[in-house]
């Protein structure tokens, strides 16, 4: 869509307070999955925690989908991974500006289109395998910990599920921690905090430049992992827009979008970051508590820098039993309930794609690899249900053997018009009509050209009509060997 002047300004100005609060929840849902992901990617948690929080200031200024929350973590800390544990963290950065760089270029060249090759069974596939991935990472909080945890866990829940019904004046996950953490505080008790997961920044921070020498040996092994982190970050990111469009019943950006997660990540590279992207579980918190516009998202990076900075020993002493709450009630909220009841209507190819992507996705951890595996199935399993799609019917009239074709004649419906073929039919001559019939591509025109081949080897006169070159133009009817008759 066109993003206007006074559209723009809209999607900052709706509902301001209720817009604070969600991205307030979206904070507190970011810091321990990015946290997680930096020990993943080989960083300190500061670095992930401040990419985080410039990832979503940036992006609430030039994104493409408001309501959408962004960060250092996913699929691209898996593919920035074995660049730092290679070469460093300078490598990395370099990596990051580059993938922003290329991000931007990719907006410029509209390749967002790429999206409408995901249907809609991958697409919840991607939702359901993040929704598994999302509470599979709570569970080492709720292994080899006292009673404790468990209760605080449940007692969270419990807030976040019933306090909404007596009020949503504020969202119950902020009341969640609040009320955890004075407990905690009131009375001591063996549980995980915060401060536990890993050091914390204290400081701000601020504009630095990747010590690497600027040569071909140096992008020579930082440009492939670059151009992966780029196409990693805009897929999921793509991907949750998609989410969010449908959530909202909006439609947001997307060129935009891509432009705008390049310029987010030229910046975390220019402040020493790691390359990030959209984060759907803590953009699904967002939308749950209300947040559309891009003060929600704005906030989420702002309150995680005002929380490390300026309220650094309160926010360590949050304990991980209220963090543990809330993403398991995003997990719940993110995952399409609906999809397992609708597996038995709907087609049996479609819900084996989307079981197949969300399958790939949890034994790989890698969002990007189960929405490859799944739209390759798709692709092979529309291929299949087209090549059935294709009829030959056959007439006599007189010496003269009628075939007629009709359908798309792809690769993997080629033969099937070959075997329709009587090579050895009594009649003097065989005239094939193409008239309702599409060709597509080299091998259906290969097989053309072998049928009547054969059929001239055995001495029948062949005639093929129908052909034009707006419905055939990969065909060429005037070849040298002349087999195509019109």
């Amino acid at each position: 869509m066109d993003m206007t002047p006074a559209l723009y300004g809209r999607q900052w100005a709706e509902n301001p307070l209720r817009e604070i609060l969600a991205g307030m929840v979206g904070t507190f849902a970011l810091i321990p999955e990015v946290i997680a992901f930096s020990y993943i990617a080989g960083v300190s948690p500061a670095v992930s925690l401040f990419a985080s929080f410039v990832i979503s200031v940036s992006i609430a200024i030039f994104g493409g989908r408001p309501g959408m929350i962004s960060g250092a973590a996913g699929s691209v800390a898996l593919v920035a991974a074995p660049l730092v544990h290679a070469h460093g963290v300078q490598a990395m950065l370099l990596a990051t500006l580059i993938a922003g760089a290329l991000q931007v270029l990719f907006g410029i060249l509209r390749l967002q289109a790429v999206m409408r090759f995901v249907p809609a069974e991958v697409r919840t596939g991607f939702v359901n395998a993040l929704a598994i991935l999302i509470f599979s990472a709570q569970v080492p909080q709720m292994l080899g910990v006292t009673w404790h945890t468990y209760a605080l866990i449940a007692l969270g829940l419990i807030i976040i599920y019933l306090l909404p019904r007596l009020s949503d004046a504020i969202p119950s996950p902020l009341i969640c921690i609040v009320l955890l953490t004075g407990i905690t505080m009131i009375s001591p008790m063996p549980v995980h905090t915060v401060a536990d997961l890993g050091e914390l920044p204290t400081g701000l921070p601020h504009l630095t430049i990747p010590h690497l020498p600027l040569n071909w040996a140096t992008f020579s092994v930082v440009l492939p992992y670059a151009v992966a982190m780029a196409a990693v970050g805009l897929l999921e990111s793509l991907m949750t827009a998609s989410v969010v469009d449908d959530a909202t019943d909006t439609h947001g950006d997307q060129q935009m979008e891509c432009t705008g997660l390049g310029i987010s990540n030229i910046l975390v590279g220019a402040f020493g970051g790691i390359a990030g992207c959209g984060m759907i579980g803590q953009t699904v918190g967002n939308l749950r508590y209300g947040g559309r516009g891009r003060l929600s998202t704005f906030t989420a990076g702002a309150f995680l820098l005002f929380l490390m900075v300026l309220l650094h020993p309160w926010a360590a002493r949050v304990p991980m039993a209220a963090l543990v709450a809330i993403m398991i009630m995003v997990s719940a909220s993110t995952f399409s309930w609906n999809s397992l009841r609708e597996l038995n209507r709907h087609p049996r190819l479609s819900s084996l794609t989307m079981i197949i992507t969300v399958a790939v996705v949890v034994v790989t951890h890698d969002l990007a690899a189960g929405v490859a595996a799944g739209v390759l199935l798709s692709g092979v399993f529309f291929a299949w249900r087209a090549a059935r799609l294709i009829t030959v019917t056959s007439s006599r009239a007189g010496e003269t053997e009628t075939y007629t074709v009709t359908g798309q004649v792809f690769f993997a419906s080629a033969d099937s018009l070959s075997d329709a073929i009587d090579y050895h039919t009594s009649a003097t001559t065989v005239r094939l009509d193409l008239t309702n019939a599409r060709f597509w591509d080299i091998t259906s025109v290969q097989v053309l050209e072998k049928i009547i081949g054969r059929l001239q080897a055995r001495d029948y006169n062949v005639t093929v009509i129908g052909l034009q070159s707006g419905r055939h133009d990969i065909i060429n009817t005037q070849s040298d060997n002349d087999l195509l008759k019109i």
